[in-house]
């Protein structure tokens, strides 16, 4: 492009910030593009307006990356070299960069055309890509320095989890249980982590097992939750005028039956257990590497959780990243119950993980939620555990019959809560009872 054509663009992204919010027609955009152009040169050619078209929607070098399912992460150092994250393979150097700061310039300019007018402002701004995916960039002397987070079109399911290796079935099972509460009490539940570790990974994977008549509202600061399997959902997002804490807050007039806040940080996290205390079903996740680490970093600012509310919390989860033969894997490392509060909140640990098998091993059975489950729905425990096993041997069934997409696993699973027997047989385990049908 000439040098004259791409000051043309140059001027009219300028005119355009926050123009294609919204806008999925390609020819929606391509109107507006050539409006900008014309208003800038009135005399400009139809064919050099196609060029300037053709090379807004163009975002080499990281448009390759941002549909690629492996990528977690694209980062882009300035006019150094590019870093994608690679699910399989960890942090790579692509060997590719923007060849120079006026490239880098336009770059962020073609981003901008997704930014809300709040959201370009100063120097650090969040944009949502057409794609899902959410872009940081931050502007300073030396230039922009972008970051994005790609978003999962088909977000993994549990079966991918599981094989993956970061759980196996018989956890997979115990979560099911937690998510769903046999629809009378679902498990209030953290998962803990820290950055990179699967947290909201995981929180996406147990969608599926939420029963279909629940209203649910998701509060995020910036949308990565996938709640397609979801019929009666609210998604909420944080903004300069409405922060976290509101949101929480105002979500309990919505009547909800499960409140999930993608991650919890500050002040919302005394709405987000009051609301668990009171009846609402909470599921939320937290930066911190242990079950402890969770509870203390509730019970201490910028939390400052009261104490004596933590024991609303049913199960803490906690995820991490481990290596093997130098590649990172994400791993259940932790799961715990909230068993009662002493001098400190007390935590009964149900699985913790072994580096030596690596693999997340049993310690105790569920005690505290399974005797909760079980007053309520007057049966003894065990049966509670056994019924875990089945849904254990359901997860196994339908992972041997190819059905691992969050779409299908989410339509068995609400088969199954209708008619267990049947899905029982659907999946060749008819020699297998289900232990309680409701």
């Amino acid at each position: 492009m000439d040098a004259s054509l791409l000051d043309i663009e140059m001027k009219a992204l300028d005119k355009l910030v926050g123009r294609f919010v919204g806008v999925t027609d390609p020819e929606r955009r391509a109107d507006i593009v050539r409006a900008a152009a014309r208003m800038i040169e009135p005399t400009i050619s139809d064919d050099k307006i196609k060029q300037i078209i053709a090379d807004v929607e163009d975002l080499n070098p990281i448009g390759k990356y941002l549909y690629d399912e492996v990528i977690e992460d694209i980062m882009v150092n300035n006019t150094n070299d590019i870093f994608v994250y690679n699910s399989r393979e960890g942090s790579k150097n692509t060997g590719e960069k923007i060849a120079d700061r006026e490239s880098l310039e336009l770059l962020v300019k073609k981003l901008k055309l997704y930014a809300t007018n709040e959201s370009s402002k100063g120097n650090i701004m969040d944009v949502h890509m057409p794609s899902g995916s959410r872009t940081n960039i931050v502007s300073s002397p030396l230039g922009y320095d972008i970051t994005i987070r790609n978003f999962k079109k088909n977000a993994l399911s549990i079966i991918d989890l599981i094989n993956f290796g970061e759980l196996d079935y018989q956890i997979a099972a115990r979560l099911w249980v937690y998510t769903d509460g046999f629809a009378v009490r679902p498990a209030n539940i953290l998962i803990g982590g820290m950055p990179a570790s699967g947290k909201t990974a995981l929180l996406n994977a147990m969608f599926s097992f939420i029963r279909p008549d629940e209203r649910v509202v998701t509060i995020e600061e910036t949308y990565e939750l996938n709640t397609e399997t979801q019929d009666n959902c609210v998604r909420l997002e944080t903004s300069e005028d409405t922060d976290m804490e509101a949101l929480v807050k105002n979500a309990l007039r919505m009547r909800p039956d499960r409140i999930i806040v993608g991650e919890v940080r500050g002040a919302e996290a005394n709405d987000m257990i009051t609301a668990m205390n009171i009846g609402k079903i909470g599921m939320c996740t937290v930066h911190a590497s242990s079950a402890r680490d969770t509870v203390n970093r509730l019970q201490y600012a910028p939390m400052n959780v009261p104490v004596e509310t933590l024991s609303a919390i049913d199960a803490i989860i906690v995820t991490s990243q481990v290596f093997k033969e130098r590649k990172p894997i994400r791993k259940i490392i932790q799961i715990s119950e909230i068993s009662g509060l002493e001098t400190q909140v007390l935590l009964s640990d149900l699985y913790k993980f072994d580096y030596k098998t690596f693999s997340s091993m049993p310690i105790l059975p569920s005690v505290t939620y399974r005797d909760t489950l079980s007053k309520i729905i007057g049966i003894v425990p065990q049966d509670i555990l056994a019924e875990e096993s089945v849904r254990a041997a359901v997860l196994l069934a339908m992972n041997k019959q190819g059905i691992r997409d969050i779409k299908s696993i989410s339509q068995m699973v609400r088969e199954y809560y209708d008619n267990p027997e049947a899905v029982l047989a659907k999946l060749g385990l008819s020699n297998i009872r289900p232990v309680i049908t409701r």
